[in-house]
């Protein structure tokens, strides 16, 4: 698969343009109510159908892991750091594996994720913390001290929050990361393959839809994370788009995915 980084948003064929512009029509708001409210028990019943088999572990060694040396002043100095939205740890495991001198603090919406932290066998409570919260109304300092964390992963969580509450998981956690470190994120970018995949109906706001499991996912322009770290008192520190395209070489497709990787740091 090829892969490039920048600024620039991916370009629509004739096609995907017409295909997005006819579908303007948005789930009801009795709806949209009603997947709001049951979020947490669509998420839930995710991890049920699915249990530790969906996502696959995520090395992220050329990325996550270079960022995790930059943060230390000396080679194996102890870092700390927070994975919001954990999920069932694919990332988190192979970090703890990877990495000897970190403590981790994860959480996750999903109360059935946490069982399934807690069930690893890597699972260790002298190396992480999970417990189970809202990042958009529970308070991370009831479970972490404030100006503690030296780096905070969200990746692929941010879509899964409505628009109008982002913010809110932004400024809990800008409470628990120490000055001058950082949050890494990665997420769903504009026009990536999932987003031109939606059905007609499924549409809840500008890039925001609902998947048939009723979970839902929101694919991020460039200006719109920035904006949105930025009122919370982020600098910005990286921003830009990934283009990759996945070869499905059973089926003859090239597949465009279009992910935002992103890097803020508290001041």
């Amino acid at each position: 698969a090829f892969q490039k980084q920048g600024h620039s948003a991916r370009v629509l064929s004739p096609e995907e343009a017409e295909k997005l512009a006819k579908d303007q029509v948005l789930v009801s708001e009795f709806k949209q109510l009603k997947l709001e409210k049951e979020a947490q028990k669509n998420w839930d019943l995710f991890y049920k159908r699915n249990s530790t088999n969906f996502f696959k572990d995520r090395h992220w060694t050329t990325r996550e892991f270079q960022e995790l040396k930059a943060c230390r002043e000396f080679t194996d100095q102890k870092l700390t750091i927070l994975e919001a939205g954990c999920g069932v740890g694919n990332c988190l495991f192979p970090l703890l594996e990877e990495d000897m001198n970190i403590f981790a603090y994860a959480c996750d919406f999903s109360p059935r994720a946490v069982e399934y932290v807690k069930k690893n066998a890597l699972y260790s409570t002298e190396r992480c913390k999970v417990f189970q919260c809202d990042l958009t109304k529970d308070d991370l300092l009831d479970s972490i001290p404030a100006d503690s964390v030296d780096v905070v992963t969200l990746i692929f969580v941010l879509s899964a929050i409505h628009p109008d509450k982002m913010h809110l998981v932004l400024r809990n956690i800008y409470k628990v990361l120490k000055p001058g470190k950082c949050v890494l994120f990665r997420d769903y970018g504009l026009y990536d393959h999932a987003m031109l995949r939606f059905k007609s109906g499924s549409k809840l706001g500008e890039n925001f839809y609902v998947r048939q499991d009723g979970t839902r996912s929101y694919f991020f322009t460039e200006e719109f994370l920035s904006q949105l770290f930025k009122a919370e008192g982020y600098e910005q520190v990286v921003n830009e788009y990934v283009h990759r395209e996945t070869v499905n070489r059973k089926e003859d497709l090239c597949v465009p995915r279009v992910f935002l990787q992103s890097k803020f740091q508290k001041p």
